[in-house]
């Protein structure tokens, strides 16, 4: 037993072991089924920031968020039933991104159980699917055991979320319990063998693709991957939403695979007789709806490289599987032999020649000029400026046109998420206070997390939020005018003025209407000192940065 602590109730013992593993955040929003942990925060405060949100989505996407930039577990914290139901959102995003986190929520108590007492859930059933592993503590005397095993299970092979479930009487008992030690991230080495048949793959290639993606990474594994792409000349895309793993501006960059790929890159994904795959899962919107890799036997052979065995031959049946941290291979492929490269030169050179045509606007634009907007962010934001996006057509403008230059400078839900921008920006400037933050967002997305702005102000959190404002749900009305035209229906949005929105708030708010007044509007958010909305009025008709609504129109009927 303990003799250093004594007696402390459950909620202490919560509260302490959280100390042990590196704990610096917790976003949370309260309730009365975990005030014991609430108090016992209170005497953390000097080591834990417990940030209270809106709405208990907003708590776990910033968590989520957090645990992207920092790759430690992210913490929130929700109350039973209806809380744990906002906060499930979090836990999908950070399941289907890859993304270490923990989630607490508060229980019924244990006499209680199984009755559908007030706000009754069971988290084994609705949380199952979504997370790595659920886990209620029962016994405060095992809270220790189990608290390390969340932050573990969250942080190991594939990163996601844990669940923990915590009775609010199990919170009050009091115990002599010892503490657990740190928990330890477990990541797997790659071996020789491995890489000698990686290099076996790479000499026989004409035509190879590297593609990077999903978690793991931190700056030295990407350092170390550029240098492999360099010495091989090997042509480098990034996995939905993981445009800052590789130099945007380097000349073996050749673009992103996502919901912004350019028809030559996706082409090249065809054309290529090896494709790399380091650390991505080659998802849906990755490989194009599936159709861009055969399955289960790809077309081209396929080395896949990934941090969980069990994700391997899972879809995909790879010519060559490394189980391996990113780490660990990018540090061993820096160091390969060289293979003679001479062959694909040309190939790297198109790939990125391509990458750069992309660049070129796609069509002209009434009203504000978002591409004159991305030239103005590209020219005015540092390299380490942190980008968030949502979920919609407008985050097209971002992963097409902006070019990120460093590792953990984008974010965004590869789950597709409206919503998430916000929180995750606003989580992102409390995390790297000393990086400008910029978010864009829909007016649909704006209007689901916009409340916790609040929260910024409160807690003297000041990114810059852009609203990218259509009156529509945008991405939905395409659809529906592609294969259903002319017979919209719930798409129409009516809106507030987000600049007054903003104002009341106590944030900085401005409304462009015209492409000349967005760069004074941005630089007086940038000098605000204080969370900044500006509201971009776009037209609907230019859906996305290829095509417009028109030209859309019953293109899908069949």
């Amino acid at each position: 037993m303990s003799a250093d602590h004594g007696l402390r109730s459950g909620g202490q013992v919560l509260v302490d072991q959280l100390r042990i593993h590196g704990v610096d955040t917790i976003f949370c929003v309260p309730g009365e089924s975990y005030l014991t942990v609430i108090d016992s925060l209170h005497d953390a405060q000097n080591e834990i920031k417990t940030v209270a949100c809106r709405q208990e989505g907003g708590a776990t996407n910033m968590a989520e968020a957090y645990g992207k930039l920092t790759g430690r577990p992210g913490v929130a914290m929700v109350t039973r039933g209806p809380g744990a139901c906002n906060g499930s959102i979090g836990a999908h995003t950070a399941m289907q991104d890859s993304t270490p986190m923990v989630i607490f929520i508060g229980q019924v108590a244990r006499d209680q159980e199984y009755r559908e007492a007030f706000q009754e859930v069971d988290y084994h059933k609705f949380y199952g699917a979504i997370c790595k592993e659920v886990i209620q503590i029962d016994h405060a005397d095992r809270v220790p055991e189990l608290v390390s095993q969340a932050f573990h299970v969250a942080a190991s092979g594939r990163p996601g979320p844990v669940a923990v479930s915590i009775p609010e009487d199990m919170q009050r008992d009091m115990v002599d319990v010892a503490d657990a030690r740190p928990f330890q991230t477990i990541r797997p080495e790659v071996g020789p063998k491995s890489m000698s048949a990686f290099r076996g793959q790479l000499a026989s290639a004409e035509r190879p693709l590297m593609i990077l993606g999903g978690a793991g990474w931190n700056e030295q594994a990407c350092a170390d991957i550029q240098a492999f792409a360099e010495a091989h000349a090997v042509p480098v895309a990034a996995s939905f939403r993981c445009q800052d793993l590789f130099d945007n501006m380097h000349s073996n960059y050749a673009g992103e695979l996502g919901t912004s790929a350019s028809p030559a890159l996706t082409q090249r994904m065809r054309d290529a007789d090896l494709l790399i795959v380091v650390g991505s899962r080659l998802g849906e919107m990755t490989s194009g709806g599936y159709s861009l890799v055969n399955i289960p036997v790809p077309k081209q052979k396929l080395v896949h490289v990934y941090l969980d065995s069990s994700e391997l031959g899972r879809v995909y049946e790879p010519d060559l599987a490394i189980v391996a941290s990113m780490e660990s291979f990018a540090a061993a492929a820096r160091d390969m032999e060289a293979v003679a490269c001479g062959k694909w030169v040309e190939w790297m050179r198109q790939a990125n020649q391509d990458y750069l045509d992309n660049l070129a606007p796609s069509l002209p634009m009434d009203g504000v000029d978002m591409h004159e907007v991305m030239n103005v962010l590209n020219a005015r934001l540092p390299e380490d400026a942190i980008i968030t996006t949502d979920a919609g057509n407008f985050s097209g403008w971002a992963q097409r046109f902006y070019r990120y230059r460093k590792f953990r400078t984008q974010l965004g839900p590869t789950s597709g998420a409206m919503g998430y921008s916000i929180p995750a920006a606003i989580s992102a400037r409390l995390t790297r206070p000393d990086r400008p933050v910029v978010c864009f967002v829909g007016d649909g997305g704006a209007m689901m997390s916009g409340q916790e702005v609040a929260t910024a102000v409160q807690y003297g959190s000041d990114p810059i939020i852009l609203v990218l404002n259509n009156n529509a749900y945008g991405t939905i009305r395409m659809h529906q005018e592609r294969d259903y035209p002319n017979r919209t229906l719930a798409t129409e949005l009516v809106n507030p003025d987000f600049a007054k929105w903003a104002q009341s708030f106590g944030a900085y708010g401005a409304v462009v209407e015209e492409t000349k007044e967005f760069a004074p509007a941005f630089e007086a958010a940038m000098n605000a000192g204080r969370i900044s909305v500006i509201e971009i009025r776009v037209n609907l008709e230019t859906i996305t940065t290829r095509t417009t609504m028109s030209k859309l129109r019953g293109s899908g009927v069949k």
